[in-house]
């Protein structure tokens, strides 16, 4: 199969990786010589790795490589079977992209675009057959995600939508298909992790290192939302949160942070820069011991959670994806311990309901407003699972 990957870096890299692994033929376009050269070597550099480790053989590394080409001419793509999109996160940009590559390539060509949560119904009208376009979310970085969020727009054909997960199943991925809507599925169910947590540390009930401590000790969470934060960038964190937060129509629920808005205006990313909510810059500056206290950790823990939880029955509530696909989502895409729908069920439902009336009792904000599907499926006795 002929892949053609737009857009050399990070994750166009990654997904040229993948496909180039699974035994596919692919040209990795981008405009600038030096990106694709750059591009080219750091392939080399993560192959001659996986040699290291006995991950792959010599000749295993060799096929993978010759399996990618690097071009600087969209003309170059013209025999490919599927072009995906990973270039700038600007919806003008993509639609101008993905009309230009109508004349290049055939008919039946599939055009996808790696968009994180812009609208794939705007990308696919600005062609002139918006059935062929799709949605294929990668996350990074790419060869290692198990996770590929499929998303069809509107004007999707099933035809196409079949033909994406067999390729994405083909390469060795777990598929979730997620409906066209802000975020999807992953970038919409992950906001309370990031977003509670600073109105945790915001309203003065703990500070960062003790919010971090509380999710990974009593959840089990591989990073805290504030390491994680500085880890994705402060920049990039609040753009999707602010992006989210006006594609839901200002909905309460996905409110950004202007404690995470002032550092970003600062320049103060996280790790990138050196300096986000912890301090990178000193490698003897030592971080704030977090809490002890038990019932302060629980209950941080619980907060944060039971918003996760709620978040993940409105997707499900509003046909976003599938019982299955939310919770593949959650684990296969970010990496949660757990996925939310069978936490819900763990904790119980009435509890959920209880947690979230108890909050929402507090603060009388539509924030805290319960899922409708929970309070139907507590008043039932059923379960997601």
């Amino acid at each position: 199969m002929n892949i053609a990957i737009i857009g050399s870096g990070t994750m166009g890299s990654g997904i040229a990786q993948v496909a180039a692994t699974s035994g596919c033929s692919v040209r990795l376009y981008d405009t600038s010589p030096e990106a694709l050269s750059k591009s080219k070597t750091n392939l080399e550099t993560t192959l001659s790795k996986l040699v290291e480790k006995a991950k792959i053989t010599e000749i295993e590394k060799a096929r993978i490589a010759a399996n990618i080409s690097y071009v600087t001419a969209l003309s170059a793509l013209s025999h490919s079977d599927l072009v995906i999109e990973a270039i700038v996160e600007n919806i003008e940009v993509k639609r101008k992209l993905f009309s230009e590559l109508e004349g290049y390539v055939a008919q039946d060509t599939i055009l996808a675009s790696n968009t994180s949560s812009l609208s794939i119904a705007s990308i696919a009208a600005s062609c002139q057959k918006p059935e062929r376009v799709i949605g294929i979310h990668f996350f990074n970085p790419a060869p290692l995600m198990q996770l590929v969020e499929v998303i069809p727009a509107v004007q999707t054909s099933e035809e196409v939508l079949t033909k994406t997960i067999q390729i994405i199943t083909d390469w060795k991925k777990v598929v979730a298909v997620a409906k066209d809507t802000p975020g999807f599925i992953v970038n919409r169910v992950a906001r309370p992790f990031y977003s509670e947590a600073l109105r945790i540390f915001e309203e003065g009930v703990a500070d960062f290192a003790t919010i971090d401590f509380a999710m990974k000790s009593i959840g089990g969470f591989r990073m805290g939302p504030f390491e994680l934060m500085d880890f994705i960038g402060n920049d990039v964190n609040y753009a999707v949160t602010e992006s989210v937060f006006t594609a839901f129509y200002f909905d309460p629920r996905y409110k950004p942070s202007f404690t995470q808005k002032r550092l970003s205006e600062a320049g103060y990313f996280g790790r990138k820069s050196g300096k986000g909510f912890y301090d990178y810059q000193n490698e003897n500056s030592t971080m704030a011991l977090p809490s002890q206290d038990s019932i302060l950790l629980q209950s941080i823990f619980d907060r944060i959670l039971i918003m996760l939880i709620n978040e993940a029955a409105d997707a499900l509530f509003w046909n976003v994806a599938s019982t299955k696909d939310i919770d593949n989502a959650m684990t296969k895409g970010v990496n949660y311990p757990k996925g939310l729908l069978a936490w819900a069920d763990e904790k119980g439902i009435a509890w959920c309901v209880d947690q979230l009336d108890a909050l929402y009792h507090e603060y009388h904000e539509d924030r805290y407003r319960c899922s409708a599907l929970l309070r139907k499926m507590n008043r039932e006795n059923k379960s997601f699972y």
